[in-house]
């Protein structure tokens, strides 16, 4: 994978050095032609969940906790297609990450863009090959023990790797 993954506005003119442009928003950034944005793809599926996001609303005080949720977002089977499909346009060249996020150091572009660069770093890594360690209701990782109250780190004993967590 091309180490050169980067993370920009949408509304940025587009750059010579840009490689491939993905926005990863679930919506449609406001006021932008589809025209003008010149994107190579647009991973929608890929995106935090309505759910999330709406939870999350940018408050720079649950970032950590939103990473969490989201790499466990991104854990999930759905995702995986999504992942791949991003590894396979960076494989060559080098990616450009797009967002309307006005502040991209607390976007899930940034997240994204980590998770990217990790695989990438790791001979052989998956980008979400490590994600399965994500619990999907709490955030925490599983072999550092559920958060209290978590009921999926009930169903099985502290620490137990033996596969995904559903």
């Amino acid at each position: 994978m091309a180490e050169d993954i980067r993370v920009r506005r949408i509304y940025d003119d587009p750059a010579p050095g840009d490689g491939a442009r993905v926005l990863v928003d679930r919506v449609w950034p406001r006021g932008l032609r589809k025209d003008a944005a010149r994107l190579d793809d647009w991973a929608k599926d890929i995106a935090p969940s309505t759910e999330l996001r709406t939870w999350y609303h940018h408050d720079p005080a649950r970032f950590d906790e939103f990473r969490r949720r989201y790499a466990a977002e991104l854990a999930r089977r759905e995702q995986q297609a999504a992942l791949a499909r991003l590894r396979a346009l960076a494989a060559d060249r080098s990616m450009t990450l797009l967002t309307a996020t006005r502040d991209l150091g607390l976007s899930q572009a940034t997240v994204l863009a980590g998770i990217l660069g990790a695989a990438s770093a790791e001979e052989g890594g998956d980008a979400a090959c490590w994600a399965h360690l994500v619990c999907p209701g709490c955030g925490a990782v599983v072999s550092e023990g559920h958060r209290p109250g978590c009921s999926l780190g009930e169903q099985r004993p502290q620490g137990d790797m033996s596969g995904p967590v559903r």
